[in-house]
Formats: C-alpha cells, sequence, structure tokens
C-alpha cells in the first residue's frame, strides 16, 4: 500500500527535520540564559546568514537528489554524477561564507542592524559558525542522497542525533565550561559534522547505490538541480528573508527588545516550518519514482495523504501555541521583561495560525517539484517564501504597527494558497 509505505518515508524526515531546527532553537534558549534579551537579539539578526547557509545546501543537496532519482528511475544512466557534483558546488559555494568569517564578521553584523552593545556579543559567535560553513552545506548533500538511495531512517539518525549534540554541547560548553556565545557557536558548528559522519554509515554500506565521480563541477548539472531544489531552497530562505524584513521593521517599531520577541517568534516557528518541510522533502522520493513510472493515481494518493498528515501537524502546532503562548515566551525570556512578553504573546499566536495555510503551501510546492513541476513549484515557494510576506509586512506594519507585523505571515501563506488553487487546475495529478 502506497500510503504505508510513504509514512516509512514521512516520520522520519519529520523527526529528522525536526532536529535540524533544534540546532537554532537550542541556541536561543541557552543563549537566553547566558546573554538575556541582548544575546537573543544578536541571534535574530545573524539567522538570516544560517537561513542563506541552508537555502544554498538544501537547494544543491535535496535538488540533485531528486534528479538522481528522476534520472534513475527514467533510466537516463547519468544518475551517478550528481551526488559528486552535489558535494563540489556546495564546497565552493560555502568558501564566500569562510571568506566572510575570516575577514569581516563585524560588517557584516552592521549591515544586519547591529548596534555597539549587540555587536560585542555577537561578533565571536558570528566569525566561529560562518567558518564551519562547508559542513552546513554539504551535510544537505550527504542526507538527501541517503534518504533518496533507500535509508529514510538513517538520514533521520544522522540529522536527529546532530541536533541533540547540538543541545548537549552548547550547554557544556556555555555553562560548566564558561565559553558563552563562542561554546554555543562551536557546539552548532560541529553538529553538522556529526551529521555527516552518521551518513557515511549508509555509504559504507552494501545497501549504498549512490558512488562518488571524480569531475570537473558542472554548472549545467547544477543548473538542472536548481529547477527541483528551487522549493526547498525557498522553503529555507523564507525564514531568511522574513527575519531580515521583520528585524528591520521592528527596529523601528520597539527597538532592540522589539526584535528580541521576534527572535522567540521566530525561533520557535522554525520548529513548525522543519516539521512542514519533512512532510515536503520526505514525499519525493516516491513521488518522483511514481512519475517516473506514469503512475498518476499512486501520484494523486502521495499527494492527498502528505497534505492529510501536514494539516495535523499545523493543527496540533496552533493548538499548542494557542494554549500554551505564555509558556513558550516565559523559557526564552530570562529576564521576565513585561514589555517583551507583551509583544511575543499575542505575536506567536498570531503568527502561527499561519501554518494552517503554510502546511498546504509547502506540500504542494515539495510535490510538484518531486513530479518534475520546477515552474509551477518554484512560483508557489517564491510567492511564500520572498515575495508575498515582504509586500504584506511592509503593507501591514503601515497600517497595523507590530500587530502588522504579525499578521503578514498568516496573510501571505493565504494569498499563496489562493494561487495554488489557480495552478492545481492545471495539474491532474492534484486535482
Amino acid at each position: 500500500m502506497i500510503e504505508k509505505q510513504l509514512r516509512r518515508y514521512l516520520l522520519p524526515n519529520i523527526l529528522a527535520m525536526a532536529g535540524t531546527s533544534c540546532y537554532v532553537l537550542a541556541d536561543t534558549f541557552f543563549i537566553s540564559a547566558a546573554q538575556g534579551s541582548d544575546g537573543i537579539t544578536a541571534l535574530n539578526l545573524v539567522l538570516p546568514v544560517y537561513g542563506l547557509m541552508f537555502a544554498i545546501g538544501s537547494m544543491i543537496g535535496i535538488g540533485s537528489a531528486t534528479r538522481y532519482s528522476l534520472s534513475k528511475s527514467l533510466g537516463t544512466g547519468d544518475h551517478d554524477k550528481y551526488f559528486s557534483n552535489a558535494i563540489l558546488w556546495a564546497f565552493l559555494f560555502s568558501l564566500i561564507f569562510v571568506f566572510i568569517g575570516i575577514f569581516c564578521p563585524d560588517a557584516l553584523l552592521r549591515v544586519l542592524g547591529a548596534d555597539d552593545a549587540i555587536l560585542a556579543v555577537g561578533l565571536p559567535y558570528t566569525r566561529i559558525f560562518l567558518c564551519f560553513a562547508p559542513f552546513f552545506l554539504t551535510s544537505y548533500t550527504f542526507t538527501a542522497f541517503v534518504r533518496n538511495d533507500g535509508s529514510p531512517k538513517i538520514a533521520m539518525t544522522a540529522t536527529l542525533l546532530s541536533g541533540i549534540f547540538n543541545i548537549v554541547f552548547d550547554y557544556l560548553l556555555m555553562f560548566p565550561l564558561g565559553m558563552g556565545m563562542v561554546g554555543a557557536a562551536l557546539a552548532t558548528g560541529v553538529s553538522p559534522i556529526v551529521s555527516i559522519t552518521i551518513s557515511m554509515v549508509h555509504y559504507l554500506s552494501r545497501r549504498n547505490t549512490v558512488r562518488f565521480v571524480w569531475a570537473i563541477p558542472s554548472a549545467k548539472r547544477l543548473l538542472l538541480a536548481f529547477q527541483l531544489g528551487v522549493a526547498a531552497f525557498v522553503g529555507e530562505i523564507s525564514s531568511c528573508v522574513t527575519t531580515m524584513v521583520f528585524n528591520f521593521l521592528l527596529l523601528g517599531l520597539g527597538g532592540n527588545l522589539a526584535v528580541a520577541a521576534y527572535g522567540v517568534v521566530a525561533n520557535t516557528a522554525l520548529v513548525g516550518t522543519g516539521l512542514l518541510n519533512g512532510v515536503s522533502q520526505g514525499l519525493q522520493p516516491l513521488a518522483s519514482e511514481s512519475y517516473g513510472k506514469g503512475d498518476q493515481d499512486a501520484q494523486r494518493r502521495i499527494y492527498r495523504h502528505s497534505l492529510q498528515i501536514a494539516l495535523l501537524i499545523a493543527v496540533l502546532l496552533v493548538a499548542f501555541v494557542v494554549l500554551f503562548a505564555g509558556a513558550v515566551v516565559s523559557a526564552f525570556n530570562r529576564e521576565q521583561s513585561a514589555e517583551l512578553a507583551a509583544y511575543a504573546i499575542p505575536g506567536i499566536r498570531i503568527y502561527f495560525c499561519g501554518f494552517l495555510f503554510a502546511a498546504i503551501n509547502i506540500v504542494k510546492s515539495g510535490f510538484l517539484s518531486a513530479v518534475g513541476k520546477g515552474k509551477e513549484s518554484s512560483l508557489l515557494a517564491i510567492s511564500r517564501g520572498v515575495v508575498a510576506i515582504v509586500v504584506f509586512a511592509f503593507l501591514l506594519s503601515r497600517l497595523f504597527g507590530m500587530m502588522g507585523v504579525w499578521l503578514a505571515f498568516p496573510i501571505s501563506e493565504l494569498f499563496t494558497l489562493l494561487l495554488g488553487l489557480v495552478l492545481q487546475k492545471r495539474q491532474p495529478h492534484i486535482s
């Protein structure tokens, strides 16, 4: 039964993406305990950089792995070249981040809106995590190919254990060893190395069919991967764009404390985004295989069941946050600032309502990418992750102030949902 087979892929991937989101969430919790609101503000200002690294890594890794599955299913004969090409390009892109980390992390923080107080807290953290960029970017390729090569549980284990490592070593390095922000950066930077190491269990096993082929990096093959990796890219970059825009608006509306409040909202929302991206990425191997076989019935069932699971996750997320918003905010509000709580509690409730629409948009975009509909997938992903969120954030903040900033996410997701309904009429697979 296709639904049972699908769940075998979805559950590990959902758990894996939840583990990935723990990277930043763990940092937020421990940094709030060690550095207070200034620490949260510093972390939130550099989140767009994290988002950009994850976005590039996922576009290369997931796009290449999807191309690998499609090429293998269609029998084109060039599937082996996508793995090595992805690793080499991920490494080349990572050198840009390493350069910034070594030579100008302070300039980067200034551009992102840091004042002298925030710069003092955030500079060592930024310099260190940027130097680990090669591991952040390549880890996506390692886990994506493991998952698409029939070992979703190993991919899940790799990502989950890297998240657990991050949490444990965040605490050990920051508190017993007293390393503060430096410790947080080191724990986070080493986490993808853990993920890559565990992924090697598959690559060194007899089940592995993925081969590394030494060759000059192919721009053509990279672009082919990009076509199917755009949804994954935008799924990650959307948090980057949203955070940058929201930070800019909130600095003007409420200063550093408003940005700290958004840090609590955004970093908690990363868990929701991770869970839904887990559904989107988990459906791709089976959807690509069904597409290669021309089995439209299987494609429809995969899409429908994935959508049901995503909506269930969204409903549970919204219910939890509506009921326990105060407790969630309090966990990251070490100073128990009444002003921060006044910003964050209504903000997180409004913001999370957007996941009811985002669940549909994320699954639909991932599915379209998996069945070779790169243009349609990209249109949805760019709408929800870049264009709509920016337009509505600026418009609604002018009309409703802080409340408008929080409303921007659910309104942009609703707009994208309506756009998706128009596109759906052209796709028999998801009618």
